[in-house]
């Protein structure tokens, strides 16, 4: 039987991305083996509860939701992270994965949209980068920057260049990192240097801080 640990399932407003303020029903899966300094979900690392993909189904469809995001921790982490995916698209619904592109997405399901994390030098991650993942990547799903400093811009930006991302991708993502850099500062350099991306921050945070489970 297939079951998988989870954190929490959960419907609020999609807080980034590209359906931002959409309703949408998180599963956030427990684990991940990155440790970036701005996490703000170290609560999924561990712990958790072990539910049947059934069970995980059905919880789910007591919202009536057409979004689903599955996330972490680090929702690939998991293997059968795969099944529930798949599980979720057949049963219709919109689905999107958010992953810390440190793990390969290549058998991740073609109708799951993938939103990769790059992650930056600052978030002290950066060498987990698995680079092998973009050539996996298809037009629906999305690249996410989160920014901490002038430097992460300009390293992100090469990135972008780098690997010719916005023919990639219908959205690269550039996002403050909260607490760490205005905002403001962050949107100019974008439209300083005419970047092709989109610039985002996180709704969630702005309607409700940090509050687990929203």
């Amino acid at each position: 039987m297939v079951s998988l640990r989870i954190t929490e399932i959960f419907h609020s407003l999609q807080g980034e991305a590209r359906t931002v303020g959409r309703p949408t029903v998180f599963v956030r899966l427990t684990g991940c083996p990155l440790r970036c300094q701005y996490c703000d979900t170290t609560y999924s690392f561990s712990g958790g509860t072990q539910m049947a993909l059934q069970e995980i189904l059905d919880q789910v469809a007591v919202y009536n939701a057409r979004y689903v995001t599955v996330t972490g921790g680090e929702p690939l982490a998991q293997p059968e992270c795969h099944s529930l995916m798949t599980a979720l698209c057949d049963a219709g619904y919109e689905v999107s994965l958010e992953t810390s592109g440190a793990l390969p997405i290549g058998d991740v399901d073609t109708r799951v949209s993938v939103v990769l994390d790059l992650k930056t030098p600052d978030s002290g991650e950066c060498h987990r980068n698995l680079y092998e993942n973009i050539p996996h990547l298809k037009s629906i799903d999305q690249v996410k920057f989160v920014i901490c400093s002038r430097s992460d811009y300009e390293w992100s930006r090469f990135k972008v260049d780098e690997y010719q991302l916005t023919a990639k991708v219908d959205d690269v993502l550039f996002s403050p990192s909260h607490g760490q850099i205005q905002a403001a500062e962050l949107a100019q350099w974008v439209l300083d240097d005419q970047l092709d991306v989109r610039f985002q921050m996180q709704l969630h945070k702005l309607l409700w801080a940090d509050e687990p489970g929203r």
